[in-house]
């Protein structure tokens, strides 16, 4: 019966996500296309307006959180990922994990609910929708900046804000 009720959620959760659309249609194509789909998703929309609610991990790795990350989030990483830095987060803290797209953040997702956070999402869209919704970047200096790491070339067609700064 739980594992019907889990799988109507995930369900459910995956029908309201094939809902949701970012900016880009082309770029919302390729996320569904990405990604698996099978965790918490939240939208850019539905967190922007609650942001002191949540608590932000950064699931890229170093050298792109130090070009620019939401505010006030931990950089928890991606290749060598840190759960230690979860020690001091309540298992029931609503957690939002990011990174480019949405594809290394739904695995870090992943294994933090693993290790028993009941209330963690990935980010859809990601830094790039977030950027894309014109909201504040700051740099590792906690400066308001309009720089973006965009991982590589070819994945920084779809942040499309033109006052954004790209960087590889």
């Amino acid at each position: 019966m739980i594992r019907s009720i889990y799988f109507l959620l995930i369900v459910f959760c995956s029908i309201t996500l094939l809902s949701q659309q970012v900016q880009n249609p082309a770029f919302d194509k390729e996320l569904k296309d990405l990604l698996s789909l099978n965790t918490k998703i939240l939208s850019v929309d539905e967190i922007a307006h609650n942001y002191d609610d949540y608590i932000f991990l950064d699931a890229r790795e170093p050298n792109e959180y130090l070009v620019s990350h939401i505010p006030k989030a931990i950089n928890i990483g991606f290749t060598r990922w840190d759960k230690t830095l979860l020690e001091n987060i309540s298992k029931d803290a609503k957690i939002i994990v990011y990174c480019s797209v949405g594809y290394r953040s739904e695995k870090i997702t992943q294994k933090i609910q693993n290790l028993g956070y009941t209330n963690v999402a990935n980010l859809y869209g990601s830094i790039f929708e977030w950027a894309n919704c014109n909201l504040p970047l700051e740099d590792n200096l906690s400066n308001t900046t309009m720089k973006l790491h965009s991982y590589n070339r070819e994945w920084s067609q779809w942040v499309t804000n033109p006052t954004i700064g790209i960087q590889y």
